[in-house]
């Protein structure tokens, strides 16, 4: 399975601006992402404190990561890095000396 770092945003224009419409949608993600952690597509994921910018890690397939990032979108954009192992780099590393 492909392992996927990932950034992300919430665009400021989209965020309601009462406390409890934001509550609302900020309630809705969390949900979504705790339902990706329990289904194992998602392994880590933070906020950076402070900002509404933050992280995720996560391993599935292309089609399926797509699939997950539309659901938050227009109110979430994604930076995605698709990530090797050391294990991997390590094949890389001894391919260049062969």
């Amino acid at each position: 399975m492909t392992k996927y770092f990932m950034t992300w945003e919430v665009d400021p224009n989209r965020v309601p601006v009462g406390l409890k419409e934001r509550g609302t949608l900020w309630s809705g993600m969390m949900e979504m992402i705790k339902q990706n952690i329990k289904e194992g597509r998602t392994s880590d994921w933070g906020c950076f404190v402070g900002e509404t910018r933050g992280y995720s890690v996560g391993e599935q397939s292309e089609l399926d990561l797509a699939k997950d990032l539309q659901r938050y979108y227009p109110f979430v954009t994604f930076k995605v890095h698709q990530v090797m192992s050391i294990d991997e780099m390590a094949e890389v590393a001894k391919s260049l000396t062969e």
